[in-house]
């Protein structure tokens, strides 16, 4: 299935490079003029990889944007010895940052959020947070909280079950159209299509069970919340009036926790932002983040 960012994306360099980090190799996409002024640290979701975010990158042609595959997910291994919680993905974040693009703006999608936002209040240093799709109360309270509650059952079976066994269960396809098509809100059926062939492509791209299983009792112990008032930079966050995971009301409620906040409402999308309306999320940061004079933001 063909991408209808195809052409924008296509226009973007792009290259492949590695770091290490934390003792493991991470696997990271840079996009975008190397010599541009503002750098974007884009972080990605659960069972994700950067791919999810090129949509995004495919509208913010005046930025370079680094895009690392999380570890375990993707082309990057785990880190060695390492059980990934949040405070290892936290540590990640921050020594990746340091190592390929320190100074750059820190962008989090969905449980990129968390990750983002743990290590800014760790103290990450970043002239500007953006939070999209950001997980703003607890995922087992969210419009959906019964799915929320069968995927933990979900999550923790394959962790049980005799290792192949789980890893077919994690990886089944079935299971992956069925979030799929949970998700998507759309009505263009092209852009339906689209998103459902990138979660087959991509969703299952996870190094093991162990893995996912951290990253998902991660993704439902944790939330923006908990780090939002000790973050004192400049803070969008760009959140979907029809998101299942967090309801617009609870963004609304998360922004206020923040010393310096802007939100940014899409409406008729839901969780899944940076595929269905990739262009409104990237004007909104384009603006957040465009030059301007001190004390104006």
């Amino acid at each position: 299935m063909s991408s209808p960012y195809a052409a924008l994306l296509e226009a973007i360099p792009v290259a492949r490079h590695e770091a290490r980090v934390l003792g493991g190799t991470t696997a990271y996409w840079d996009y975008g003029d190397p010599a541009a002024s503002t750098i974007i640290v884009a972080v990605h979701g659960f069972r994700g990889e950067h791919h999810g975010l090129e949509p995004v990158v495919a509208h913010l042609p005046g930025f370079r944007v680094v895009m690392p595959d999380l570890p375990g997910f993707g082309e990057t291994a785990p880190v060695p010895g390492r059980r990934h919680d949040l405070d290892l993905y936290a540590q990640w974040l921050t020594a990746f940052v340091t190592a390929v693009a320190p100074g750059a703006v820190v962008l989090g999608h969905s449980f990129g959020s968390i990750v983002a936002s743990a290590a800014v209040a760790r103290g990450l240093a970043t002239p500007a947070l953006v939070l999209v799709n950001p997980i703003g109360a607890p995922a087992l309270e969210g419009p959906r909280g019964v799915l929320t509650r069968l995927a933990v059952f979900y999550y923790l079976a394959g962790a049980r079950l005799p290792r192949p066994l789980g890893d077919a269960l994690l990886r089944n396809p079935a299971i992956v159209r069925v979030m799929s098509v949970t998700m998507a809100k759309t009505r263009d059926r092209d852009l339906r299509r689209f998103v459902h062939a990138q979660h087959d492509a991509y969703f299952s791209r996870f190094a093991d069970r162990d893995v996912l299983h951290d990253a998902f009792v991660t993704s439902v112990s944790h939330d923006v919340r908990e780090f939002a008032p000790r973050i004192a930079q400049p803070t969008l966050l760009v959140a979907a009036q029809k998101d299942d995971i967090t309801p617009i009301e609870a963004e609304r409620e998360l922004a206020a926790m923040f010393p310096h906040a802007e939100l940014v409402e899409i409406p008729d999308v839901g969780h899944l932002i940076h595929y269905e309306t990739p262009a409104a999320a990237a004007a909104a940061i384009t603006r957040f983040l465009a030059p301007s004079e001190p004390g104006t933001r």
